[in-house]
């Protein structure tokens, strides 16, 4: 059967450091506590999100090193095949005019490519939710500007 510890015994369960600290501390010295823990866990946090990104940085180089590799081999690629599509059209006209086509083709599908992609880039907002939580700060969080 168990027994309550006693005031005086030697069995006695130890006091949890919180409740120990709660007796012989003040509050200054327990929010002093509070703000190095917490001082602590941010830059903990920090260093881990450092870690991360680091490995996805390298992880992201190396996806790009490889896509460059297939883009260098997608423009040989479409290199031949243009310098075959002009030789073949140098079958049935003059070698200057097939190659006036075949610049004329990439012309257009350039031509193309390029406004799509503006198509795309105006289509950027920028930062539309962190400008919104931005302007949600309430006015006294900024010591710069008067308060109404």
């Amino acid at each position: 059967m168990h027994q309550p510890p006693s005031a005086g015994g030697s069995s006695a369960a130890p006091e949890p450091e919180a409740e120990q600290r709660a007796r012989t501390e003040s509050v200054g010295e327990m929010f002093s506590h509070l703000a190095g823990n917490l001082s602590t866990l941010v830059r903990q946090e920090i260093q881990l999100a450092k870690v991360e990104a680091t490995a996805s940085a390298k992880q992201a180089g190396r996806g790009i090193g490889f896509l460059a590799g297939a883009a260098v081999g997608g423009f040989f690629l479409l290199m031949f095949l243009s310098m075959a599509l002009m030789w073949a059209l140098g079958e049935v006209m003059d070698l200057g005019w097939a190659a006036l086509i075949v610049a004329v083709i990439w012309a257009i599908i350039a031509a193309i490519l390029a406004q799509q992609g503006k198509k795309q880039l105006d289509k950027i907002k920028g930062l539309p939710q962190t400008q919104e939580t931005v302007q949600e700060i309430p006015e006294n969080l900024h010591p710069h500007k008067e308060t109404r």
